[in-house]
């Protein structure tokens, strides 16, 4: 994108599209006149006659005739300006995004102001703008050989402002930072497992830590033998890809401290091994990388942004195949922590190779875990397809890390995690945990299970099994890979960084 900032003066907008704002009391909106006069009075009565509707979300698409630069106003309803909410903010702009793709207008200008609140500033605006048409805007190519997605570029945009112009512009290029790591995350959610391995998923990390200078490993199974990880082994037994561990490192102080891990379960295709799915179950477990989508999509922000916090990303990677090597259930695997586990369940391998990955991060220095994971189903049954179930064992951290995902409006519900959960986990005959204590607190059970290898260190852990994919587009995108997490995660780093 391109961005320019002008005063609002409607006769020197360049745009093709220009985007208003219309509140339930529109007459009272700060330069309201100015448009009139520009594009005629009539406007005030379709408004008044229901025409161009201030119902929220509501874009009603109006050509403009005798002038020179603009075509057409998408006049955008907000409702009631007072209820006004950053959320509705960034949900409307999805929507300018997907309108993008239908109009393609090579140009764009945004009345900011028109957008704005007591509560909502013009900077606040300009940045929700970037990251709603950024995300909503988004299209996944695939595999067609005659392709349906359109060959389309988002356009310049002009930014109308009587504020601080280099704040807002400001804004809005974070805003579209955020944007595109997001829609990052969402095409390796959407990448078939046999293109995104785990020695692909690796070379895309390299390239990653390449680009902005992280400190990068990418270890092989060599290596991962030789540090003990026998979860993460387990898991790859049964396939022919060889496992990676995917490690960033990103150095913001002199002295590698205070340092947060973003773990990440990195299941390039899950088949549930022995245990395994059904024939309806199997198909979408290319997305079961979503965890490490979105640690590598909040690195990528990271990059960008160069907060002044160190931060440790760790992705365990491999598929979870069936061969006459794999594993199977009564099997007892020794973690590199050294604990030994009963396989009870083949299909709870997300939390096996998370257990080597935290392990692995305490190591290297973590003093705040975050681990992110398409780990169950129960979380769906408990919370539905649109809330991330989380745990944690910090208070103070978990309050950081919610302002955080308030912030974003990804949803995030906590569930408890109680001494009878971690009982009925460590309930074995014959190792120190098994992986499947039951169906019923599933999803308790699962990140339960990560808690007992981070023991004491500050930690949250985030299911997103309902939140990493949708089926039916929304208004952020089409139906697939979400990106979720990646702006709560990158969000939580720079409020982390700004409490130094």
């Amino acid at each position: 994108m391109i961005i320019s900032t002008n005063a609002v003066l409607f006769e020197e907008v360049q745009s093709e599209t220009l985007v208003v704002a219309v509140s339930k009391h529109v007459e009272n909106t700060s330069n309201w006149n100015d448009l009139l006069e520009c594009f005629g009075s009539h406007i005030m009565d379709w408004v008044k006659d229901g025409d161009i509707s201030s119902d929220l979300k509501k874009i009603v698409k109006v050509p403009v005739a005798n002038k020179d630069a603009v075509k057409r106003i998408l006049f955008v309803g907000i409702g009631d300006r007072k209820q006004l909410t950053q959320d509705n903010v960034r949900e409307i702009f999805g929507l300018v995004g997907k309108e993008l793709l239908s109009s393609k207008p090579e140009s764009l200008a945004i009345w900011v102001s028109s957008f704005t609140t007591e509560s909502i500033s013009e900077a606040d605006v300009a940045y929700l703008a970037a990251e709603g048409i950024g995300m909503g805007s988004f299209t996944y190519e695939g595999y067609k050989t005659t392709s349906n997605v359109a060959d389309y570029y988002l356009p310049a945009i002009e930014l109308l402002t009587n504020d601080d112009e280099d704040e807002v512009v400001s804004y809005f290029e974070v805003g579209t930072i955020y944007a595109d790591a997001v829609n990052e995350a969402r095409i390796l959610v959407n990448t078939p497992g046999n293109v995104l391995t785990s020695t692909q998923l690796g070379e895309y990390a390299r390239e990653l830590g390449d680009t902005y200078d992280f400190e990068t490993e990418i270890l092989g199974k060599k290596e991962i033998e030789e540090l003990g990880m026998g979860a993460l082994l387990a898991v790859n037994q049964g396939s022919v890809e060889e496992p990676r561990l995917i490690v960033l490192k990103y150095q913001a102080t002199e002295k590698w401290e205070d340092v947060v891990a973003l773990v990440g379960k990195g299941i390039t295709f899950d088949t549930g091994g022995y245990s395994i799915k059904t024939k309806t179950g199997i198909v979408g477990m290319k997305g079961d990388m979503g965890g490490a989508a979105a640690v590598l999509g909040a690195m990528q922000i990271i990059g960008e942004l160069r907060p002044n916090k160190n931060v440790l990303a760790v992705i365990a990677s491999t598929d979870n195949m069936i061969s006459g090597n794999a594993f199977k259930p009564d099997d007892v695997i020794t973690s590199m922590s050294g604990k030994t586990i009963e396989i009870l369940n083949t299909d709870a391998e997300g939390r096996l190779v998370l257990a080597d990955a935290v392990t692995y991060a305490k190591q290297q220095g973590a003093d705040y875990i975050v681990d992110v994971a398409t780990l169950t189903g129960g979380v769906i049954t408990a919370l539905g397809y649109d809330k991330t179930g989380a745990l944690t064992n910090n208070e103070a951290f978990f309050e950081t890390f919610m302002e955080s995902s308030i912030e974003t409006g990804e949803f995030t519900w906590r569930l408890p995690l109680t001494e009878n959960d971690k009982k009925r986990i460590r309930k074995s005959e014959v190792a120190d945990l098994n992986n499947s204590p039951g169906g019923d607190g599933h999803m308790i059970f699962g990140g339960g299970f990560v808690g007992e290898f981070v023991e004491n260190t500050p930690w949250i852990h985030l299911d997103i099994a309902g939140t990493s994919d949708t089926k039916s587009p929304h208004d952020f995108g089409p139906k697939g890979g979400t990106g979720v997490m990646v702006r709560t995660l990158a969000t939580l780093i720079e409020r982390m960084a700004d409490e130094e």
